[in-house]
């Protein structure tokens, strides 16, 4: 390797290091595919240039800075647009529901049961019987809801004391109801999710009380709210805390 090549890769490990600070930390977390495909595109720049002394180093300066100027741009468009976020990253999926195995989903998502009990194994979840719900990510990870152990009868130790009974699902949401994340949001960004509140079974009417019990009065005050299988909410406003 010639000088030309040492002051090259110098050189372009800091431009790479710009332009990922540039993008923000969710490069360098699990990457959706929107990202996967920035990442790629700038280290082919990088490589290209580094290998190839007779191309001017502002050939791959510029297109990186390109790259990283659109995934700043895209990033803040889809913060104030869901449908946006959904179109670039996807949505998760249900894998397991309620500990049965999905199999339309696994096979929509081309997901074995190899993939399958492997992130279950790495998840320290040695069986299937164990998990009430497994959601796919974007990002490709599955995230895991362990099975209430409270009732599941004890062996070695006397067993488990009675738990207080929770809110069942079957009074939150239909039977039929397949869930599509965990938990279900149904405000972001201060607009309602109107498909999500038919698919469990509300209306407007119902998360509107619910939201006066907060002492919520306008949907546009809340930032997130969203239910989970027992049927407890999590709302968080607008508000800026007072100091």
């Amino acid at each position: 390797m010639d000088m030309d090549h040492v002051i090259r890769t110098f050189g372009m490990y800091f431009i790479v290091f710009i332009v990922v600070r540039l993008m923000g930390k969710r490069e360098i977390g699990k990457l959706s595919v929107f990202d996967m495909v920035i990442s790629i595109m700038v280290a082919e720049i990088a490589v290209i240039v580094i290998e190839d002394v007779r191309r001017p180093f502002m050939d791959g300066v510029t297109p990186m800075l390109v790259l990283a100027g659109v995934q700043v741009l895209l990033a803040l468009i889809t913060l104030k647009s869901r449908k946006l976020r959904l179109w670039f990253d996807g949505k998760p999926t249900i894998l397991i529901d309620r500990g049965k195995l999905n199999r339309d989903a696994m096979r929509k998502q081309r997901y074995n049961l190899d993939d399958l009990l492997l992130q279950l194994r790495e998840n320290k979840m040695p069986s299937v019987a164990d998990v009430e719900f497994a959601v796919l990510e974007t990002t490709g990870k599955l995230s895991i809801f362990p099975k209430d152990k409270n009732k599941v009868d004890g062996h070695a130790g006397g067993g488990y004391a009675p738990p207080p009974k929770p809110d069942k699902p079957s009074k939150v949401f239909p039977k039929n109801y397949r869930f599509e994340s965990l938990p279900v949001p149904l405000i972001m960004d201060g607009k309602i999710e109107e498909g999500n509140i038919h698919m469990i079974g509300k209306d407007r009417f119902w998360l509107n009380s619910q939201l006066k019990q907060k002492g919520i009065t306008d949907v546009k005050q809340v930032f997130l709210c969203t239910i989970d299988h027992k049927g407890k909410l999590f709302i968080d406003t607008n508000r800026r805390p007072r100091h």
